[in-house]
């Protein structure tokens, strides 16, 4: 370890594992400057750590590997290097060898400074020494170490023609090397230990330092100014003041707290801010630096620094906060849609009111968390990404709110959506007007697959005034809410309105927006309407003798099988499968075998349902 290294402030934000909670990695990765992506030494690459690399390469953080628990059985740091190579398309470049693994891993060689480094097991890794490197390892380490000065030196001619000429670099020219091409994402400097112990966890903050971004190595981050331009913020205190707001919580003392990233500029308590996005201005009553559950009060907060507002109660998540006379909106985040629900009723009617504030709360926390009303049976409605998430909001509502609420059988967020492109018109007489008196709208429906939403535009329609064009749209939007076979939600179709007349001596948006909703449904149902439904991403790693059995279930449920490999733990199924098919899957894996198989799953995307199942679904909808 690096006993030079200055003073470093380090914010860690660590995120949940399990694809239910993806919101809570797209917002870390969204503020982030770097990531420390963490591995089994003995599972490896696993199916989420493939979605979770894939967003970080879409939001462009540069990373760092750890390849932890190398005292497990099984370990093998070299496998996990290849499959980084192999499964996410990146290029380790070994920083550190294990010496040892499983029962006799004792430490690492550091490959920069060519030095041992043990730790002493009695202090749970608090203690350790530097030594030379155990004869036995020291071929494998001088292969490595070249691979490591070649990922330092490829792309820079300088440093190249350095290492030429003298035949070595010195270890700030390699840390220098490697840290450009980590921050250009062309390299992933890669270490490897037991946090459990405490073994290279030292080594991994020094990495951290040496070889990811601080806030002024990245770029500037653009958004739209006042009047529409595009503008920027440096990361820079003499900037204007310009954050991004990444996370809500509730804390039972303060109230609403909102987690920022300060881009630029310097904002103190009892300082104004400006939401671009709501078009308000709010008094900033304090600032807290957060370490976990516990929370200091601090003075101030300057770009690169991320810390919690309280007060501002109209803030949401993916808003921007701004100096007042210095407004620019940054881009906004786009969150999941939510593909299962449950009906949901406090134990008691007293009740009903706390559970709709909290409720509330936790839907200003949670981004991919929606509640609504169901129009026909006046129950409420919890959506959200998984059988897990909505588990854990209704313990949350027990533990934080305390309030018993009975939860109905999830039930899957099926789609609709249209075949073919129709123009259909649509009329409405007003009750009681004089014959001949009529609003006629004519619309456009067009299937877009996989577009997800229903959009609306207008072809210059002279007949129809702005006001009731959005009138018509109103209708449109409010109809495709309901669907047309099954009352779900009509997506993946783009709706023009082409020609619009109205005879009434008495035309109102009503009229409109009536006609409009007639000719939507009437058009809808000639376009040959379909039910869709959530497809996931399923994965089961199951031990060789479970395989026909894992396979057999899955097959039953539907399930399309698209790959199968091998790995230490065995099998690895990958398969499509509805999510309706899913419910209670944990129980029957763990039965079929034995307990020793595991799976994960995530959604995929929407498909249609097969007209043996979407007559049923229909049918159990309709009861």
């Amino acid at each position: 370890m690096d006993q030079r290294l200055p003073e470093h402030r380090v914010n860690i934000i660590d995120t949940p594992g399990h694809i239910d909670f993806t919101i809570e990695v797209q917002r870390s990765l969204r503020v982030l400057d770097g990531a420390v992506a963490i591995f089994c030494a003995v599972g490896g690459v696993e199916p989420q750590s493939e979605t979770v690399w894939r967003q970080a390469d879409e939001y462009g953080v540069p990373r760092v590997v750890f390849v932890n628990k190398m005292d497990r059985p099984g370990a093998n740091f070299f496998r996990v290097l290849r499959q980084i190579e192999e499964r996410l398309g990146a290029r380790p470049v070994a920083v550190a060898l294990p010496i040892g693994a499983e029962h006799g891993f004792k430490g690492i060689i550091d490959l920069v400074s060519m030095q041992a480094i043990e730790w002493d097991d009695s202090t749970l890794g608090m203690r350790f020494v530097t030594r030379a490197i155990p004869a036995e390892l020291a071929t494998e380490a001088e292969l490595y170490r070249d691979k490591l000065i070649e990922g330092a030196v490829e792309g820079d001619e300088q440093l190249l023609a350095k290492f030429l000429d003298r035949g070595t670099l010195t270890a700030e020219e390699i840390r220098g090397g490697l840290r450009a091409r980590c921050l250009k994402g062309e390299i992933v400097p890669t270490l490897c230990g037991s946090a459990f112990r405490n073994k290279g966890v030292q080594a991994l903050l020094d990495a951290v330092v040496h070889y990811l971004p601080a806030p002024a190595d990245r770029p500037a981050v653009r958004g739209v100014l006042a009047d529409g331009s595009e503008g920027a913020r440096a990361p820079s205190d003499k900037e204007p003041f310009a954050a991004f707001a990444f996370k809500i919580a509730t804390d039972p003392v303060v109230g609403q707290l909102t987690f920022i990233r300060v881009y630029s500029g310097v904002l103190k308590a009892g300082d104004t801010v400006y939401n671009p996005a709501k078009q308000t201005t709010e008094i900033v009553t304090g600032l807290w630096q957060m370490h976990a559950n516990e929370r200091t009060p601090i003075k101030e907060v300057r770009a690169g620094d991320i810390a919690a507002i309280e007060g501002l109660p109209s803030v949401t998540t993916g808003d921007s906060l701004t100096a007042v006379e210095h407004a620019i909106a940054f881009e906004r985040m786009e969150f999941p849609v939510p593909v299962i629900a449950a009906a949901i009723e406090p134990k008691t009617a007293a009740d009903q009111a706390r559970m709709d504030a909290a409720l509330a709360a936790l839907i200003r926390e949670d981004p991919t968390f929606r509640v609504h009303t169901d129009s026909e049976s006046g129950q409420t409605i919890i959506s959200g990404m998984g059988e897990l998430h909505l588990t854990i909001i209704v313990e949350r509502l027990t533990r934080e709110f305390g309030i018993d609420a009975n939860v109905g059988k999830p039930q899957v967020a099926y789609r609709e959506a249209i075949r073919k492109a129709v123009e259909q018109e649509g009329k409405f007489v007003r009750p009681g007007a004089p014959a001949g008196e009529a609003t006629v709208v004519r619309l456009k429906l067009e299937p877009v697959e996989g577009s997800g939403v229903c959009r609306f535009a207008s072809e210059g329609v002279g007949a129809v005034s702005g006001t009731f064009v959005a009138a018509v749209e109103h209708g449109v939007v409010e109809q495709a809410a309901s669907g047309v076979i099954a009352g779900y939600p009509l997506v993946d179709v783009n709706v023009t309105l082409v020609a619009g007349a109205c005879t009434d001596s008495e035309p109102s948006e009503i009229t409109f927006r009536a006609a409009g909703a007639t000719a939507f449904r009437e058009g809808a149902r000639k376009a040959r309407p379909v039910l869709l439904e959530p497809l996931m991403t399923v994965t089961v790693v199951t031990p060789d003798t479970y395989l026909g059995a894992v396979t057999g279930d899955l097959a039953r449920r539907r399930g399309v099988v698209e790959s199968l490999d091998d790995s230490p733990a065995g099998k690895v199924v990958r398969a499509m499968v509805p999510l309706a098919e899913m419910f209670g899957y944990s129980t029957t894996v763990r039965s079929i075998s034995q307990g020793r198989a595991t799976h994960t799953m995530q959604f995929s995307r929407y498909a249609e349902v097969p007209a043996n199942v979407s007559q049923f679904v229909i049918r159990d909808r309709a009861a």
